[in-house]
């Protein structure tokens, strides 16, 4: 897997990673831990993910 690194990381580490997985899924991992360990959503279960954080009030 080829992991990107968030544009808004400032490079101390403490970012989110991602990266597409073969059948389109999307993994997630702590850049502070990039071992093996990470997390594999669908599609549909990430973007769902990121509209509920869109929506909350600031």
């Amino acid at each position: 897997m080829s992991w990107q690194r968030s544009t808004r990381s400032v490079g101390m580490n403490n970012c989110v990673e991602t990266a597409r997985c073969a059948d389109g899924a999307l993994a997630v991992r702590d850049s502070k831990d990039p071992g093996p360990r990470y997390l594999v959503f669908s599609p549909g279960a990430w973007t769902g993910f990121v509209r509920a954080l869109e929506a909350r009030p600031r």
